[in-house]
């Protein structure tokens, strides 16, 4: 007796396979929770990174605010010093020793210059410069004077009551920035005087100059860094318009903004803050990678994921054995099912899977074994139906429901006869019979199958053929052609065979015909027969009957002649009345094709194309 098998359904490893995923509801808790601490990150570094901003631009404000105030006296001075002097023509006159004293104790002041405005016309008055600073930095004495014409300074808006700060280094150094301002108005309130000022960005450099995980930095109008802590980037005056923050820094009329935007030079998300300096034309801006504030979100989702990382591997385990009864035996099967796709069906999964458990895989297995028969009955029935009837009627049968019917479809039709068959058959046995006919329709059923034909019948020695049925294409009756004219090439090189084997050569008729017949099953519900009916086939079968009249071995239709237009070397062989038929055929003998690619004529035809013509009862044949 079998052994019975403890049953153990699928629903209950389903349950198994739960816990797994009441895990990975785990996980996704501490993932949610991760999210949820890097927001608040996010959240107050938002906070944080504005406060600094906000504490550096007052920083900044006040040191240039500072600077202006000294230098404003300076200027001052500077202007009691030279002013009559310079009216009376000294181009060189002495200075105050307040101005002297004062000068030298601004150490970032590298030099000052008073700017007449008068009638609109910008003219140097007087120029300070610190001999020091210029042997120090190996700078010629006019120095300032190239950096005037370089850097383009805007006096012209100062001149308009502007107060202006541009970057003026060099990427050799030094670090220079030109502050201008107005210094003296005439009775008109218009500006008559202006003060240039070149200063040390070292100023401002060292409350920039320290590298964090926060950046802050200093831009003037033109967008161009005064304060960096990479120093390149002041000294090479470098735009910093490609970032995102300072486009919209420059843009923005909010004096104040805070923002998240993708730098293109990092390639990832910063957090960004501005304030703008408006009386000064200046920007503070502060930005923080974003993965950096979210550094601690991120190592506690790692811890998270470490501890469930324990916690899923100890219940892939528990999932694994388990699961072992369900996927072992389904892979084997899905294993199986690629023999069987195969056309191998002497295969059965009970032997090749060993169950534990009597569950609905173990079923499975079962019904698999089922389909195997019953895969390999209907396998043996298709190849049974393809020898009779074709593989492409076969696939019809099987695809369709069977019954007594058709379909009326354009049909190009063949029929061909051996010539002298009687005569033959009468002198040999029917062994040599049956070997002779084999051989021939050997040769002549693979040509019809390659060019898409399908043999209907043999009817003793002759072969009716059809293209179009049951599916057709626009090229079957040139296929139909091309195959009558491939079997006359054939039947020379079989005839070669035969009379090598002392054997009489094979002389055959062959007529081709188009139009419209019915394709479907004819007979009853318990005997029927695939097949094409109808005058198409009948004239096919009169038009092979005068292939004995006319003495040659292929005739085809009018009608297939106008399919095929002038792709074959067709003429005209000459009219025949057949039985049945009131209006004589007009038939046509086809001698070779044209070559699709250079368009030259390609002649078939064999010493078996023609032979003696033979009297037909049903045909009545005149010459063309």
């Amino acid at each position: 007796p079998r052994k019975k098998r403890l049953r153990l359904p699928i629903s209950v490893k389903l349950i198994v396979v739960f816990v797994g995923f009441m895990v990975i509801a785990t996980i996704i808790f501490a993932q949610q929770s991760s999210e949820h601490f890097a927001k608040v990150l996010v959240q107050r570094e938002e906070f944080t990174n504005m406060s600094e901003t906000n504490s550096k631009a007052v920083e900044v404000e006040q040191t240039i605010m500072n600077l202006i105030d000294r230098t404003q006296v300076l200027g001052q001075l500077l202007f009691k010093s030279v002013e009559a002097p310079l009216a009376q023509g000294n181009t060189s006159p002495p200075l105050s020793q307040e101005f002297l004293l004062n000068f030298d104790k601004e150490k970032f002041v590298a030099s000052v210059e008073i700017w007449s405005t008068k009638n609109q016309e910008l003219k140097l008055l007087y120029r300070k410069s610190k001999e020091k600073f210029l042997n120090d930095n190996k700078l010629n004495l006019d120095f300032f004077e190239q950096l005037r014409k370089q850097n383009n300074f805007p006096m012209a808006s100062v001149s308009q009551k502007s107060l202006e700060i541009r970057n003026s280094s060099r990427p050799e150094g030094p670090a220079l920035a030109t502050l201008g301002f107005p210094l003296a108005k005439d009775a008109q309130d218009q500006v008559s005087h202006i003060l240039l000022v070149d200063f040390s960005l070292a100023l401002l450099q060292k409350s920039f100059a320290t590298e964090s995980e926060r950046t802050q930095f200093l831009i003037d109008k033109e967008g161009r860094y005064l304060a960096h802590f990479e120093d390149q980037r002041v000294l090479g005056r470098m735009p910093a318009t490609n970032s995102r923050l300072v486009e919209q820094a420059m843009t923005d009329q909010q004096p104040q903004r805070q923002i998240q935007f993708t730098d293109p030079e990092h390639k990832e998300v910063f957090i960004g803050a501005y304030v703008k300096l408006v009386n000064l034309g200046l920007i503070v801006l502060s930005q923080v990678s974003k993965s950096t504030v979210l550094e601690p979100a991120v190592n506690a989702k790692r811890q998270a994921f470490y501890i469930a990382g324990i916690v899923i591997s100890l219940a892939i385990i528990m999932i694994f054995l388990f699961s072992m009864t369900l996927t072992g035996p389904i892979e084997i099967l899905a294993s199986l099912v690629a023999y069987v796709s195969k056309g191998n069906f002497d295969i059965r999964a009970n032997d090749r899977i060993k169950f534990v458990f009597d569950d609905e895989v173990h079923d499975l297995a079962n019904a698999f074994d089922s389909m195997t028969v019953g895969l390999k009955e209907r396998d043996k029935m298709k190849n049974l139906f393809n020898k009779f009837h074709g593989s492409s009627i076969t696939e019809d049968l099987l695809n369709s429901d069977i019954g007594v019917g058709g379909q009326n479809k354009d049909v190009t039709v063949f029929f061909s006869d051996i010539r002298g068959f009687t005569a033959f058959s009468e002198n040999r046995t029917p062994e040599e019979v049956v070997a002779m006919l084999n051989e021939y329709f050997e040769v002549m059923v693979a040509i019809i199958n390659r060019s898409g034909g399908v043999v209907d019948k043999f009817i003793g020695d002759a072969i009716m053929a059809v293209w179009g049925a049951p599916k057709g294409t626009p090229q079957d009756t040139s296929n139909a052609v091309r195959a009558c004219l491939e079997m006359r090439k054939a039947l020379e090189e079989l005839n070669e065979k035969r009379k090598a084997r002392d054997q009489v050569p094979i002389k055959i008729g062959m007529g081709l015909h188009t139009g419209h017949a019915i394709s479907g099953t004819i007979g009853s519900l318990e005997r029927m027969e695939y097949t094409v009916i109808g005058d198409t086939v009948n004239m096919t079968s009169r038009i092979e009957a005068s292939t004995k009249a006319f003495g040659t071995d292929l005739l085809v239709s009018e009608a297939i002649i106008a399919k095929v237009g002038d792709g074959f070397l067709a003429e005209v062989a000459g009219e025949a009345t057949v039985k049945g038929k009131s209006e004589p055929l007009k038939l046509y003998k086809v001698r070779g094709y044209k070559d699709p690619v250079t368009g030259q004529e390609v002649i078939v035809e064999t010493a078996y194309s023609h032979f003696e013509k033979e009297h037909d009862e049903k045909v009545k044949a005149s010459a063309a």
